[in-house]
């Protein structure tokens, strides 16, 4: 078997896991159908609590996720996701003019989205390139090794995508949070320049390309008692920042 032949079918022994979050049972259907008769093992569930009884048993290779369920808020549910799981993500949203949502979703750590209404084609086609994804992501021989990692009381474990604050409290990181907090603890004390901080941060390089220090504040926001005068997260003037912390590797 080809490193090739491993992305165009990234499961060669199973079928990936496809779970869809839809309280819609002819939505559930058509999806679930659709997605079993193109070979892929797919199973849908209604609401948070079972998506989330899911995720504990065993979970799935990817998540569909209707941001629209009844009495469960989805960019809830994807915050919660992502407190626990780096599992691919892709979003179903309402409408085309519920922007807000798609941009929310893709911060909270979706890693697709789709708008309705839309083709099973579409659905099928952006399945099959978040696999392909994961999968390219887990052959590279450039990605480093998940750690997990200490900081002045702080714990942050890639492995589990967790962050925990000195008071244990898990702080919820989007996905280009994440890299840029990967990015200062694998290189603490050293000055990071911009242009390294933002390459390290592109994990959605065709969606909402931000300023780096746009993202830089925003860690700020989560880690800093005051982001107005921070401790861990220093400019460099002419260079760009500096995680200025002892970093212990666990």
């Amino acid at each position: 078997m080809t490193i090739i032949d491993t992305i165009e079918n990234p499961f060669h022994t199973k079928a990936a896991r496809i779970l869809l979050v839809d309280d819609d049972p002819a939505m559930q259907r058509a999806i679930v159908g659709y997605l079993t008769e193109h070979n892929f093992r797919a199973t849908a569930v209604s609401g948070r609590k079972s998506l989330m009884h899911a995720l504990a048993v065993r979970e799935p290779d990817l998540v569909v996720l209707d941001l629209h369920l009844g009495d469960d808020d989805g960019l809830d549910i994807l915050r919660e996701v992502r407190t626990r799981s780096v599992v691919p993500v892709i979003l179903i949203t309402g409408n085309r003019r519920e922007e807000i949502d798609r941009v929310l979703g893709l911060e909270l750590g979706a890693d697709d989205y789709l708008t309705k209404p839309f083709g099973l084609r579409e659905l099928l086609a952006r399945v099959r390139a978040a696999l392909r994804r994961r999968t390219m992501d887990r052959l590279s021989p450039a990605r480093p090794r998940e750690c997990a990692f200490h900081f002045d009381g702080w714990a942050f474990d890639q492995r589990q995508r967790n962050l925990r604050s000195p008071t244990g409290e898990v702080v919820a990181l989007t996905k280009s949070e994440f890299a840029l907090l990967s990015a200062f603890v694998i290189a603490p004390r050293r000055p990071l320049s911009r242009e390294h901080l933002l390459q390290a941060t592109r994990v959605h390089e065709d969606v909402f390309d931000r300023s780096i220090d746009v993202q830089i504040l925003r860690l700020r926001r989560k880690l800093e008692k005051d982001a107005r005068a921070p401790r861990y997260i220093l400019t460099e003037r002419g260079v760009g920042y500096k995680f200025d912390v002892d970093v212990e590797i666990v």
